[in-house]
């Protein structure tokens, strides 16, 4: 049993369930424009519930002992690498939008820090950028 995983989970159920909360407070969907300002929150607060819930599962089934705390320098890397890219994809916003923005950010991720092929990575971006026109 990891401790630190199941406080954890524990927190991020209470955020969870405080997204929900808020985004109820807000227009959900309006038939003329589609996704209210609701939507979001409430579909990311049901998100995180989701995998929080799994966090404390699979925190009860892991073993404690040789599980080191705090990362390596490599996983210390590649969060510095995916927060930058968050900073920089906020910074860019305005300048190259939303959809143009989300394609560049997960191109540099997928690419850059998880090493994955371009076909992978090109599909997904295209897939993502596609999904914003849709939804948004």
């Amino acid at each position: 049993m990891r401790p630190a995983d199941r406080v954890a989970a524990v927190a991020l159920i209470v955020l969870a369930a405080w997204f929900v909360a808020i985004g109820r407070r807000f227009p959900y969907w309006r038939p003329e424009t589609g996704p209210g300002s609701g939507f979001l929150p409430v579909w990311l607060g049901i998100a995180l519930a989701v995998l929080a819930t799994l966090l404390f599962v699979n925190a009860g089934s892991a073993t404690s002992g040789a599980d080191r705390w705090l990362p390596d320098r490599a996983a210390l890397r590649r969060f510095a690498l995916i927060l930058g890219a968050c900073v920089a994809f906020v910074a860019a916003m305005d300048a190259v939008g939303m959809i143009v923005g989300t394609a560049l950010f997960l191109v540099f991720v997928l690419r850059a820090v998880e090493r994955y092929r371009w076909t992978t990575v090109l599909g997904v971006a295209a897939a993502a950028a596609v999904a914003n026109y849709v939804v948004f």
